[in-house]
Parts: structure tokens; sequence; C-alpha cells
């Protein structure tokens, strides 16, 4: 631990959007050379604290409040860890992920398998890759994740200002995702919302999020827009997503809960999936992003399919090209489904 006293902070409420935003991505904007494992560790231990009182890592934040900044570990020193230096192929595959690159922003488009960001036994991960843009205030930062198994849009701030913006949009439903998924049988309305609280479960030695009732103290409000873009036949259905609400595994979830889960998910599957998922990976890609730009206008950017969506595309004849851009501007009535 470096020799800095202990700093109290505010939540800005101003431009930079921080209102609402995780406690642990509040302190990767500022401090970008520390992991998800420190943060965690420091606020488990009570030495990060929110307005006096503890606070977990992935608690959201108000405009206001005070944040106990405790003596953070140092960063690496330019030139001081020659080790864990990327190699010039690790250079190439993550200049290779490239959508979009401007001065303020950098979108990606990530690999299914290749995790956001490190934790126990996961070496290689965005995170990691970002060092081919530089250290410091060089180095892009993250704004908001991608599970592991999830392909496509993943967008970065190439500064603190605008990573902080583009946090902000995210916090506030500015930005507009809109995943593709291939799922169990016909969705019934083919349109409409899922609004339906999740939470964190144990479950048979391992985690979930699960549906739970509204008056959970442990639930979260969770909300999820749905299209159908095609069909096939009854077994299996493309669907649009539109998270509205940014929680954990929500739209695996979500699709699961009404009982038309996505292909190729081992954890939020049942026996139909299972039977239809043959040698596929998870059938889910964050296909295209609408947000706006740090400094002026609209950005938007699509990802092509990744491998792995691929071969569940043509496993059931479905045809990318047959999808309009923005599926959900030509929807109809809002239906809900709990």
């Amino acid at each position: 631990m470096s020799a800095r006293e202990v700093k109290t902070l505010f939540v800005d409420p101003g431009e930079a959007g921080e209102d609402g935003v995780r406690l642990d991505r509040w302190f990767r904007r500022r401090w970008p050379h520390l992991t998800q494992i420190q943060i965690q560790k420091l606020a488990r231990s009570g030495q990060i604290r929110v307005d006096g009182a503890r606070a977990k890592a992935d608690s959201r934040l108000q405009a206001g409040q005070q944040v106990r900044v405790p003596p953070l570990p140092d960063g690496p020193t330019p030139g001081g860890d020659t080790k864990k230096a990327l190699s010039p192929r690790d250079v190439a595959f993550a200049k290779s992920l490239v959508l979009y690159e401007d001065e303020d922003v950098l979108i990606l488009n990530k690999p299914a398998g290749l995790a956001v960001q490190g934790g126990t036994k996961t070496t290689h991960h965005v995170d990691k890759l970002l060092s081919a843009w530089g250290e410091g205030l060089q180095r892009p930062r993250l704004v908001h994740r991608l599970d592991r198994d999830t392909s496509g849009v993943l967008v970065l701030g190439k500064t603190p200002a605008a990573a902080a913006k583009l946090s902000g949009a995210f916090a506030r439903r500015k930005a507009q995702k809109t995943y593709w998924a291939l799922v169990v049988g016909t969705p019934h309305p083919t349109e409409g919302i899922i609004d339906i609280p999740l939470a964190k479960k144990g479950i048979n030695d391992r985690e979930m999020i699960v549906p739970t009732d509204a008056k959970d103290p442990k639930g979260e409000v969770a909300e999820t827009e749905f299209v159908t873009i095609s069909r096939a036949g009854p077994r299996v259905s493309w669907m649009a997503l539109r998270p509205h609400t940014g929680r954990t595994h929500q739209l695996r979830a979500h699709m699961l809960a009404i009982g038309h889960p996505i292909l190729g998910d081992p954890k939020y599957g049942d026996d139909k999936s299972a039977a239809l998922s043959q040698g596929l990976q998870l059938q889910l890609h964050a296909r295209r992003l609408v947000i706006p730009h740090p400094s002026a206008g609209l950005i938007a950017v699509e990802a092509p399919l990744s491998p792995e969506m691929k071969e569940g595309f043509q496993r059931f004849g479905f045809d990318p090209h047959e999808a309009d851009p923005d599926p959900f501007a030509k929807k109809g009535g809002r239906s809900s489904r709990r």
C-alpha cells in the first residue's frame, strides 16, 4: 500500500454523471490500475465507506454522497513491469477487435469466451489487453460489462472525462443496447416487456440470478424489452432484446423466467434448451449500441456475428441481413410479462 493519506471525495452530481454509478466503477474511473479483486477486498474490510457506512463493491452511489478512499495500491511505473507487458501478438489481437475509435471513445467487438475483467484463474481478459493503447491516462477505461460468453459491442472511454460521460449515459439509460439471441420456442406475445425483479441466490452449490418478489429486500428492479425477429418453426426464435436495466445475467435470467431460455446457456437453461443446444455456445450477442458521444452527437455501432452465433444461425436457417437495424422502431403495443 502507498503512504497516501485517507481521502473523502464526493459523488459528482454534474456532467460527470456519477449519480447511480456502481461503487467499483466509480473507483476504476479515478484509479484505472485497481483490479476488481482489490476494490472488493477494500470494501469487504470496511476500508471503503459511503457516508460513513460500509458498502459493497456493487452498491449504487447517489449524487452528493461522501466516499472514504483509503490508501490505495500504487499503480505500475512506466517501464517497470516488463514481465506483464503485452506481446506483439496480444497487441495485434487487441487492435483487431476495434469497431470504432476516436480521441474520446474506443468500441471493441468482444469475442465470446473472453472475460471483460480478470479474477481468480482469469489472466487473459479485455482489461489486460487495454495496455495496447498505453498506461496511465492513455489507458482506455471500461464503462460497462458483457458476460464472458456474450460476444459483441463493448464501449470504453479513452479519457477520464469521456469515461465519466459514457458511464453516465448508461446510468441514465441514454445508451440504447440491442442484443440478438436464439431462444427455445416462440414467445407469446411475440413482443413486449419482461418486468420481473431479480435477486442473487445460492442454488445447488452455485450462485444464480433468479426471479423474485418485488418485496424481496435482495431483489432489484429488472426490465427487458423484446421483439421476435424470425422463427424456425415452433422450435427456436430469433429475438431482439433491449435491457432497460443493467442487472447481472439479466437477459439470460429473464428469458428462462418466461420459459424461453437462450440456447447454449449451461447455467440458465432447461431440458428443451439442452436438447436443442448440442454443440452450440451461448447464443447471445450484443449486436448494436447507440450512445451519446462525450463531445456531441450520437455513435451507432454494430458488431458482426461471432463464429459462435454464426453456427446457431446456420443451424436454424436464420439470415442476419433480414433484421432491421433497430427492430424496436416498428414495435407495436407494449405488453408486460410477469
